[in-house]
């Protein structure tokens, strides 16, 4: 596998002005190859961050301090009596599927005042229900940040720290930047930087069912269920590439057997179980950022 992989993938970014940054492919049993558009410095993943939250959400089912059928609220119960009627029912997997009930992008409170002064957590069990947990998807940023929320409430930990020795560390990703939320929790749902190889190493993880250089870092069954439950995310989206479904903080592809993790304006990392391969790209796509999930699949995939 050499750089001429890259030929037509270049070309395409080119010609349709895919605004691509760079793009890692791993195969197993070869050396990694990477081009370049520009340099390799640390980037916004976007939404790219939902899936190490949910890596730390594996984890710490693995060491028994919450399941997914836990109701979420049990853990804050300091919420308890500020929370919408059916907040109780939100269960953890119900945030992963992004089907907690409440319909909104962050928080039904939008007051720019109030999110910088009080909890978040508050704020999201605040919300008023739309949908019963559990049955309806919605894409929502505060799902994920919950998740987070979760992890520092049963570990004692931040998101970010919990995970340094867990997986950051082992990646050997040296002190990651994560944005935090004004009471000093890191989103989870976005605001990590990392390089594209970084990112790259993470979706291995992904294809090796959990396991990096011999170690167990999350358990197989979990790292399974990401891609396999799944709920549907059918006419949510008009892009085809986002109408598959969702797992647990992955996408599905269209290629069957397929799923990614994904950032806005274009950061991937493409999960190809079949060809034993990974293709992560970083990019700035403010038009259609689906559209490099199509050029990876037709100009980079059919020469694995």
């Amino acid at each position: 596998m050499g750089h001429s992989l890259f030929d037509q993938f270049r070309l395409t970014v080119l010609e349709h002005q895919l605004g691509v940054y760079g793009v890692h492919v791993h195969v197993d049993g070869q050396p990694d190859i990477e081009h370049r558009f520009r340099a390799d410095d640390r980037v916004h993943l976007w939404s790219a961050s939902k899936t190490f939250t949910s890596l730390a959400v594996g984890m710490c089912v693995d060491e028994g301090r919450f399941t997914l059928s836990d109701k979420i609220l049990d853990h804050f119960g300091s919420c308890r009596s500020i929370a919408a009627p059916g907040s109780q029912d939100i269960t953890v997997r119900d945030l992963l599927h992004m089907q907690p009930g409440k319909e909104y992008a962050l928080f039904q409170e939008t007051d720019e005042s109030v999110l910088g002064v009080t909890d978040w957590a508050e704020l999201f069990f605040a919300g008023e229900l739309k949908t019963t947990p559990g049955t309806h998807f919605f894409y929502a940023n505060a799902c994920t940040y919950m998740l987070g929320r979760l992890v520092e409430a049963t570990s004692g930990t931040r998101l970010r720290d919990y995970l340094l020795p867990r997986l950051f560390n082992p990646l050997h990703i040296p002190n990651p930047q994560w944005q935090t939320c004004p009471g000093g929790h890191n989103t989870g749902a976005f605001g990590l930087h990392l390089t594209t190889s970084e990112l790259a190493r993470m979706g291995q993880v992904l294809l090796h069912e959990g396991e990096w250089d011999g170690s167990q870092l999350v358990s197989a069954d979990y790292v399974k269920a990401m891609h396999t439950d799944t709920v549907s995310t059918d006419h949510h989206f008009e892009d085809t590439e986002s109408d598959v479904g969702y797992g647990y903080q992955v996408w599905l592809n269209t290629a069957p057997g397929t799923f990614r993790a994904d950032g806005m304006y274009g950061q991937f990392s493409i999960v190809l179980p079949e060809q034993r391969a990974v293709v992560t790209v970083t990019s700035h796509n403010e038009t259609c950022a689906n559209d490099i999930v199509r050029a990876v699949f037709a100009d980079i995939v059919p020469k694995l």
